[in-house]
């Protein structure tokens, strides 16, 4: 019994995941434009760090990565589009890509503009390392106990 209950959770992740991924597909044809092109170039770059990148849709439509949490998300803007990091506060930075959200305690964003160009290497390394941040806060988390 417990396994039928397992594989229907499995799916419906799955059938949440590939929702989320044509919602994220519209969004990009939506914007048609610099910001379109923008979000799905990232999009590429986040999932070229981390090939197991689940991509959710939150907050009335804010495409969302996720690998052990979220790892960031992207908005879209009239001016930019926005990469925000969940913990980028906790991230080493040695490009100097984080511009935007930098007072907070937690979270640290990038504002793209149109015509700017994206440290691609620098890019994907901070993912990995949002990605190994969130790792190793899942590592820590006691497991639950069944019974």
């Amino acid at each position: 019994m417990k396994k039928a209950v397992a594989a229907k959770t499995s799916s419906a992740k799955e059938t949440g995941a590939a929702s989320a991924s044509k919602l994220i597909d519209g969004r990009i044809k939506e914007l048609a434009d610099w910001r379109g092109q923008m979000l799905a170039r990232i999009r590429a770059l986040i999932k070229q760090a981390d090939p197991d990148v689940v991509e959710e849709w939150k907050w009335r439509g804010v495409p969302v990565w996720e690998h052990d949490g979220i790892i960031c998300t992207g908005e879209t803007y009239k001016e930019v589009v926005k990469l925000t990091f969940a913990k980028g506060a906790a991230l080493d930075d040695p490009s100097g890509l984080f511009n935007s959200s930098l007072d907070g305690n937690v979270r640290r964003a990038i504002d793209i503009r149109e015509g700017e160009k994206i440290d691609e290497k620098a890019l994907k390394a901070l993912i990995r390392a949002a990605v190994e941040l969130n790792a190793s806060k899942a590592k820590k988390k006691p497991a639950k106990r069944s019974g």
